[in-house]
C-alpha cells in the first residue's frame, strides 16, 4: 500500500489558466469523492555502499511539515530510531503561502529567519525560499505536487523519495550501523504479513479517512467516508481492548502510521474535516493507546499543535474561507494512560 502524500498544492498557470499542478483540494472524482494521487521520487538508500544512495551519515536531510502527518510519521521514526543526529531536517511554516511571484501556487514556504516562526527554518542547505524550489532542483521538468515529505542528498543535490511509507521503511532498517536506538525494529519479519494487511484497511478509512470526508464536496461521499472512518475506529478499539499495540503487545510500524491521525482528531478532523460523529477522548482504548505513543521517547517533539492547527484551519479557503482558528480542546497527551496492564 503507497500513500501519496497530503494535501499540499495549487497551482494555475496565468498564461493559459490551465491547471499546471493539483492539490489535495483538487483531487475529485466527478462524484465529489475525494482522491490522493501517488508520489513521484521513489528512490531507496541502502546499507549497501555500493549503491547510488548509501546510507551514510551527515549525507541526507529531511524537509518537513509539522502540521503534515505523512512527513510528521518520518521526522518520528528519525527520534525512535536515534538518527536525527545523522539524517538532519528542517520544518517549513505552518500555513501555505505564494511560492512565486508568477504564478498564484500556494504551498509550503520557508522562514525567512530563524526567529520568524518558532518551529521554522530557512532553507540553510539549498537556499530554497519554498519546498516548490526543491522539486525544481531536482527536476526541471516536474509537473507534479509539491509535497512534504522530501528526503533530500546534499551530496547528489537531488530528491531521493517524497513517499513517507517508503521513507520510514529506509529508516527503520537502512542506517541500523549508525542508528543509537538500532535494535528497534517497527517491521519485523515474523509481524510482517499483519502489519501490511493492518495498514492498508488504517490508510485507507483512517489515514486517507480523514481527508474523504474533510474534501468531498458531495453529501454522499461524504456519507460513505465517515461511515468507514468511524467503523475502522471502531474496531481499533475492539483491538486495543485485547492488546496493547495495533499488531500485538510490540510497537510497530502500524502504531506510528495510526498515531499521526489519532494525534490531530480531536484537534482538527473532529470541527475542520467535520468527523465529529465521536471525538477521540470518547474510545477508552484508542485516547489511552494515543496518549501510550506519545510518550514513546522522542515522539512528543515531533507534535506540534500550534503549527497543525494554523495549517489545517489557515490553508483550506475552500472549508474554513476566514481562517479562523477554534480555541480548544488543548488535550495533555502527557497524562498518565492505562495501557501497561498488557504488558
Amino acid at each position: 500500500m503507497i500513500d501519496s502524500l497530503a494535501d499540499h498544492v495549487f497551482l494555475w498557470s496565468p498564461q493559459n489558466g490551465s491547471q499546471m499542478a493539483r492539490s489535495a483540494l483538487d483531487e475529485m472524482s466527478d462524484s465529489g469523492a475525494f482522491l490522493r494521487t501517488a508520489s513521484t521520487f521513489r528512490n531507496f538508500i541502502s546499507r549497501d555502499p555500493s549503491s547510488q544512495f548509501p546510507a551514510e551519515s551527515g549525507r541526507y536531510h529531511l524537509y518537513i511539515s509539522y502540521a503534515c502527518p505523512w512527513a510528521s510519521r518520518c521526522l518520528a521514526y528519525l527520534k525512535i530510531k536515534g538518527l536525527d543526529k545523522a539524517i538532519s531536517f528542517t520544518s517549513v511554516k505552518p500555513r501555505w503561502e505564494r511560492t512565486k511571484e508568477s504564478d498564484e501556487h500556494m504551498g509550503w514556504v520557508f522562514p525567512s529567519s530563524d526567529t520568524e516562526e518558532p518551529g521554522a527554518e530557512p532553507d540553510s542547505l539549498n537556499g530554497a525560499k519554498s519546498i516548490r524550489e526543491l522539486y525544481e532542483l531536482a527536476s526541471t521538468n516536474y509537473s507534479g505536487k509539491f509535497t512534504v515529505p522530501v528526503l533530500w542528498d546534499k551530496k547528489l543535490k537531488t530528491i531521493v523519495s517524497n513517499e513517507s511509507s517508503e521513507i520510514i521503511r529506509m529508516v527503520n532498517t537502512e542506517f541500523n550501523n549508525i542508528a543509537e536506538n538500532a535494535a528497534l525494529d517497527l517491521y519485523p519479519p515474523h509481524l510482517q504479513t499483519l502489519i501490511d494487511e493492518t495498514n492498508e484497511w488504517i490508510y485507507d478509512a483512517i489515514n486517507n479517512g480523514v481527508y474523504k470526508c474533510g474534501f468531498a464536496r458531495k453529501q454522499g461521499p461524504y456519507d460513505e467516508a465517515v461511515k468507514k472512518l468511524f467503523d475502522a475506529l471502531d474496531k481499533c478499539e475492539e483491538i486495543l481492548g485485547k492488546q496493547r499495540y495495533m499488531c500485538g503487545n510490540t510497537l510497530s510500524e502500524t502504531d506510528i502510521r495510526l498515531f499521526v491521525t489519532l494525534i490531530r482528531f480531536d484537534e482538527v478532523y473532529v470541527v475542520h474535516f467535520k468527523c465529529n460523529k465521536k471525538q477521540l477522548h470518547q474510545y477508552p482504548n484508542l485516547f489511552n493507546y494515543t496518549k501510550d505513543i506519545f510518550q514513546v521517547p522522542g515522539m512528543s517533539s515531533t507534535v506540534n499543535m500550534e503549527h497543525i492547527k494554523r495549517h489545517y484551519y489557515g490553508s483550506h479557503p475552500s472549508i474554513n474561507p476566514f481562517g479562523i482558528i477554534p480555541l480548544g480542546p488543548n488535550i495533555d497527551y502527557s497524562s498518565p494512560h492505562d495501557r501497561e496492564r498488557f504488558s
